[in-house]
């Protein structure tokens, strides 16, 4: 099935490529969503008028995409995450929980972009990727630590030196 994109499709090509594709693929998928449309003369005239039309929202879309970018690079994402014995994380960090993160730094962000190979199961920092448009990907930092607070050991190893002076008295 000959289509003409109608938008970056990603893996597929760019706007105003003619493209074959499966039918299902392109029935099912490609020209419900506007992206594409039946490669005919007509058709391939319609899309010449609205090319620019088209070419201008893709660049708007794109400059969005670009300035989230910028925002989501600067921000670092703290989790705190349940850990139990040599910190060891209790479950694991998804795209939803990285979603939810964003959200509350005031980033909106589809879970569903979110980049991830393999859910986060340690405590550290984390490279995360977030497709923000066909050609831009985000690199977040993403930094899980235990939710409880610190161990209290420092605060019992001084009063038992204050003991041990106190005692040698």
């Amino acid at each position: 099935m000959k289509l003409i994109l109608r938008a970056d499709v990603e893996n597929l090509g760019n706007l105003g490529d003619v493209v074959n594709v499966r039918p299902g693929y392109g029935r099912n998928f490609l020209l419900p969503q506007g992206l594409a449309m039946v490669a005919s003369d007509a058709n391939l005239k319609v899309f010449e008028l609205e090319r620019k039309k088209l070419q201008e929202r893709m660049d708007a879309l794109r400059a969005d995409a670009q300035a989230v970018c910028a925002r989501l690079e600067a921000l670092e994402v703290v989790i705190p995450m349940h850990v139990g014995e040599n910190d060891k994380l209790y479950g694991s960090v998804t795209s939803t929980i990285i979603g939810d993160a964003l959200a509350a730094l005031g980033v909106e962000v589809d879970r569903r972009r979110i980049l991830l190979d393999a859910p986060i199961r340690s405590l550290g920092e984390h490279p995360v990727r977030v497709r923000l448009h066909a050609s831009i990907i985000a690199t977040v930092p993403v930094k899980v630590i235990s939710d409880r607070p610190e161990e209290p050991a420092e605060a019992e190893a001084a009063p038992a030196e204050e003991n041990a002076e106190t005692a040698a008295e």
